[in-house]
């Protein structure tokens, strides 16, 4: 799919990696909805760099684990812009959920985001595309949904379900719809990162440093533009998820 007069969606698309697909999508052409839960003065930001590109750009708020506030927002991109082209779940939340807890709380909201939100989002944007015959859905997972991370029980679960609806989404909607993944390594991080960690995340991947947000902007054009790849993923890692062989005998 030529990216270029057509609508994308980017949930968590005002900050971070979700900004930096927001405004690459922009700069291909595409109109751009920004969605954000709370953070409405980087959305408006994000919105008006996209517009200086020259497309349209929306900021619209939704908590996108509300199946009422996911069903009104893509609503409104339908009757503001003519529906959903290109749809990308980037938002997630990233918290530790220690294992056994006595506080579930954390779990119901990271896997509501995390797994309700992209079900919610791809089942309202799926009969618009199919409808036009065509469509392209990317999924932001990560590598901890291919294997546990110590304290990160409801992040890794998941990311492992949107694994496993990338390729079921893939089945159910073909040959209209094109559903893939991509699992970033280390491309921004954390504001509570110090140098120190910084500097050893760095030194697990391959290539011996961080990637950027752009890197996955990249990657989720390539997507968009692939007609023949779906129900994949592609790891936009570094090799960070070989990089402990490296130093297995260090």
């Amino acid at each position: 799919m030529n990216p270029n007069g057509k609508t994308a969606l980017i949930t968590g698309g005002a900050v971070r990696v979700g900004k930096a697909i927001t405004l690459a999508l922009a700069d291909a052409g595409a109109n751009v909805v920004a969605n954000y839960n709370s953070s409405s003065t980087a959305a408006y930001e994000t919105v008006a760099e996209a517009r200086a590109l020259g497309v349209e750009a929306l900021a619209v708020q939704a908590n996108i684990a509300n199946l009422e506030q996911v069903e009104a927002m893509v609503g409104l991109v339908k009757e503001r812009l003519g529906g959903v082209d290109i749809l990308v779940n980037s938002a997630s939340r990233y918290k530790e959920t220690p294992f056994p807890t006595d506080d579930h709380s954390e779990w119901h909201r990271l896997t509501g985001i995390g797994i309700n939100g992209p079900y919610y989002c791809t089942n309202a944007v799926a009969p618009g595309m199919l409808t036009k015959g065509e469509g392209a859905i990317i999924n932001i997972v990560d590598l901890s949904g291919l294997e546990p991370w110590p304290n990160f029980l409801a992040h890794s679960v998941s990311k492992a379900a949107l694994m496993a609806m990338t390729r079921q989404w893939a089945l159910e909607l073909a040959p209209a719809v094109r559903v893939n993944a991509i699992a970033p390594g280390p491309v921004l991080p954390p504001p509570d990162y110090s140098p120190e960690v910084i500097d050893y995340v760095a030194g697990m991947t391959l290539l011996q440093r961080w990637g950027t947000p752009e890197d996955i902007a990249e990657a989720v054009l390539y997507f968009v533009r692939a007609n023949y790849v779906t129900g994949d993923m592609l790891c936009v890692d570094g090799g960070e998820r070989f990089g402990h062989r490296k130093h297995a005998f260090d």
